[in-house]
């Protein structure tokens, strides 16, 4: 691949697996992705579904910064709206000194949850703050300070002297793309969300880019959802078990990611079914060639400088196996 390769990661929790053996596949997979070359290896945040465990990003960062030592830990991403801003600083702020120059602290302004785990981590928030805001508000905590008068003007982030990490903003639709570009921020758009919208999105992003501190020329990643394996046949079967999981997710019904013997064995109806290929539209499969053709041909289409690949497997050696053939 041309353009630089990173891996986004949900610690999926598959059928009859621990979360801690969810947790620990993930450093696992940190620790090969930096050995195979991949440039960045970033944490989801989710919630309330049996089937991903990771939660709490900033703390799978700090493990995996540690096990290695060159590649680019961060979040993919927080989701604001759920933290306080003075939180979200300091936990960033020391990630940032202990592994400095290695952290990217991308934030969401979507829940990562349903509506009502959304609520319950909101009903504390203020009500009706915004993204741009509580933007503001994070980067005034982490050093650039609060106006005269403010009522949070003597309140600093802590450790005080630590740089924020570069902030990247994610999002799905044009929203989160005009406003990382006026605010000179690196753009990710979510392809494995939205696999419909993101040419638009890019357009908007580059066309709305200011230069600032961080980042004086635009850039763009695309996350898509890939599963490689060693024949086109092989990596259809693997992503039976996406097609399930993506089904029992739509239902509102999610569960522990299915093996690929449940999938077969599940009894689609004509409506399902006509669903699971919908779904496939979020996804590219299949040999190692069909995979960088797909990555590649998204890329061009997007004009993304970077592309970011979350892979959902039932099994932690496909998994690996998978990333392992796109570099």
């Amino acid at each position: 691949m041309a353009l630089p390769l990173s891996i986004l990661d949900l610690a999926p929790v598959s059928t009859g697996m621990t979360a801690g053996e969810a947790l620990n596949n993930s450093l696992e997979l940190a620790v090969a992705g930096e050995r195979l070359g991949f440039h960045r290896f970033w944490l989801a945040e989710h919630h309330n579904m049996p089937g991903v465990a990771s939660s709490s990003p900033e703390i799978l960062i700090g493990q995996a910064a540690r096990m290695t030592s060159r590649i680019r830990v961060g979040s993919g991403g927080v989701m604001l709206p759920n933290h306080a801003p003075l939180k979200v600083a300091e936990s960033f702020l020391t990630l940032e000194a202990l592994f400095p120059g290695r952290i990217d602290l991308g934030i969401g302004r979507a829940p990562g949850s349903d509506p009502r785990t959304a609520s319950a981590f909101r009903r504390a928030q203020t009500a009706g703050t915004e993204l741009p805001e509580m933007l503001d508000d994070l980067h005034a905590f982490a050093g650039g300070g609060f106006p005269e008068g403010h009522p949070f003007q003597n309140v600093a982030a802590v450790p005080i002297g630590v740089a924020l990490p570069p902030v990247w903003l994610l999002g799905s639709s044009d929203y989160s793309a005009r406003l990382a570009g006026q605010r000179g921020l690196g753009f990710v758009f979510a392809h494995h969300i939205n696999p419909h919208g993101a040419e638009l999105a890019m357009q908007i992003y580059r066309d709305n880019f200011i230069p600032s501190a961080q980042l004086p020329v635009s850039q763009a990643i695309i996350t898509t959802s890939a599963i490689c394996a060693d024949t086109d046949a092989e990596a259809d079967l693997l992503a039976s078990s996406f097609d399930l999981a993506w089904l029992r997710l739509a239902a509102g019904r999610p569960t522990q990611f299915p093996s690929v013997a449940e999938a077969q064995a599940y009894p689609y109806t004509a409506r399902e079914r006509m669903m699971v290929q919908d779904t496939r539209a979020r996804l590219i499969a299949g040999s190692p060639q069909t995979v960088r053709t797909g990555l590649c041909a998204l890329a061009g289409q997007t004009g993304a400088d970077e592309i970011m690949v979350t892979t959902m497997v039932h099994g932690h050696a496909e998994r690996l196996h998978s990333y392992a053939l796109l570099v």
